[in-house]
C-alpha cells in the first residue's frame, strides 16, 4: 500500500475541509456550520500542529504549495492571537516555536526565527521554584507543573542549542528535561504521568496516562541524545516506548488506545512524530516502526471514510463531524509511514 498517496490524500482532505481562506486558519471542525459555535474555544495549539503538518507534506514531495499555505497560516494565526504568538499557556507557545523553528530549517525565512526567538524568551519565564522547578503550565497558574509543559521546553531549547550553539539552550534543556524525569517519571519502567499539584494538594495525576506524555519525553531525551551523545537519554527514550507497549497499546493489535476529541485527538499525533524520531536516530530499536506500522496499515485499511477523515478510534471509520485535532493526528501517522517506506 502506497503510504505516500494515501497521506497526500489526507493532505487534500484537510485543507478541502477545514482551511478557512478568509482569516487563513484553520476550522476546528469540519463542519461548517459548528465552526463559530458560542461555546467552542479557539486552539490556538492545533494551528501550530496544523503548520507541522503541511511541513511534513512539503518534507515528503517537495510542492512549495505547502510553503505557501504555511505562509498564510503563520499571518492567520498571528492576526487571529491579537497581533502576536504569545499566549496564556506555555505549552501551547511551546508547540508554536517549535513548528516555526522547523519553518526556518526548512525556508530560511528570518520571520520564523524571529517568532521562536519571542517565544522562547516568553516561555523561560515560566520556570519557577514551586515543585522544585519546572516551566509553569500556564501564567495564572505557576504552581501547577505537567509533562506538556516541560518535555516540548526541552526539546525546543536543545534543537535551538544544535541550530545556533548557545551553551544556555543546552543547559535549560537539561535542566528541564531533569526535574521532568525526576517529579513525572515512574522510575520503576519510565512511563510518564502528566502533571503535579493540579488541585494545589502537591499530588502527581498518576491515572492521567496520555500517550503525549510518554511522546514529548521520548522526543526531549532523543534531542538531548543529539546535542551531547550521552547514551542515558538514548536509554531513557527506548524504555518510555517499552512501557507505551506494555501500558497502552492493545496487546493483540498493537493499536494505540482511542483517546477521545479535543485536546486529546491530537495526542496519539504527537507520540507518533517522536516515534518516528527514534526511528531516524535508532533504527536498531524496531518497536517504534512496529507500533507505527500497524497503526498506518489499520488506519488505512479500516479507519478511513470515503472522502479521507480520520476519527478518534483508527480502527474504524469516523462518523459525524470530525474536529480538526483528531483529523491532525491522522495525517501525522501516515505522514510518518510515508517516511517509515523510504527508510
Amino acid at each position: 500500500m502506497n503510504a505516500a498517496a494515501m497521506a497526500e490524500h489526507l493532505q487534500t482532505t484537510l485543507h478541502m475541509l477545514y482551511w478557512n481562506p478568509d482569516i487563513q486558519i484553520m476550522n476546528q471542525w469540519d463542519d461548517s456550520l459548528t465552526v463559530n459555535r458560542p461555546d467552542e474555544n479557539y486552539y490556538y495549539w492545533w494551528q501550530a500542529h496544523a503548520a507541522d503538518v503541511l511541513l511534513d507534506g512539503y518534507a515528503r514531495n517537495g510542492n512549495v504549495d505547502y510553503l505557501n499555505r504555511l505562509e498564510q497560516l503563520f499571518h492567520g494565526i498571528l492576526r487571529s492571537n491579537g497581533g502576536t504568538f504569545r499566549h496564556q499557556y506555555y505549552d501551547d507557545m511551546q508547540w508554536m516555536a517549535l513548528a516555526w523553528l522547523r519553518a526556518y530549517d526548512m525556508t530560511g525565512a528570518q520571520m520564523y526565527r524571529e517568532s521562536v526567538a519571542d517565544l522562547w524568551e516568553d516561555i523561560r519565564g515560566g520556570w519557577n521554584a514551586y515543585m522544585g522547578g519546572g516551566i509553569a503550565w500556564r501564567k495564572n497558574q505557576l504552581d501547577y507543573k505537567n509533562t506538556p509543559a516541560n518535555a516540548p521546553a526541552a526539546i525546543l531549547a536543545a534543537r535551538l542549542f544544535q541550530r545556533f550553539g548557545d551553551e544556555a539552550d543546552l543547559a535549560w534543556a537539561q535542566e528541564i528535561y531533569d526535574w521532568n524525569k525526576r517529579m513525572l517519571t515512574d522510575p520503576a519502567d519510565g512511563f510518564v504521568w502528566d502533571g503535579i499539584n493540579r488541585l494545589g494538594d502537591e499530588k502527581i495525576d498518576r491515572d492521567w496516562q496520555f500517550t503525549y506524555c510518554q511522546g514529548v519525553f521520548i522526543g526531549a531525551g532523543l534531542e538531548l541524545y543529539t546535542c551531547t551523545r550521552d547514551s542515558t537519554y538514548l536509554e531513557g527514550a527506548c524504555r518510555t516506548v517499552i512501557a507505551v507497549k506494555s501500558r497502552l497499546c492493545d496487546s493483540a493489535t498493537g493499536m494505540l488506545p482511542d483517546e477521545g476529541i479535543d485536546d486529546t485527538g491530537l495526542f496519539k499525533g504527537i507520540l507518533i512524530r517522536y516515534l518516528l524520531r527514534l526511528v531516524d536516530i535508532y533504527p536498531e530499536f524496531e518497536l517504534p516502526a512496529e507500533i507505527i506500522e500497524q497503526n498506518a496499515i489499520m488506519l488505512m485499511e479500516h479507519g478511513l471514510d470515503g472522502i479521507g477523515r480520520v476519527g478518534t478510534d483508527w480502527r474504524k471509520p469516523p462518523e459525524g463531524s470530525i474536529q480538526l485535532s483528531v483529523m491532525l493526528s491522522g495525517v501525522i501517522l501516515l505522514e510518518a509511514y510515508a517516511s517509515l517506506q523510504t527508510k
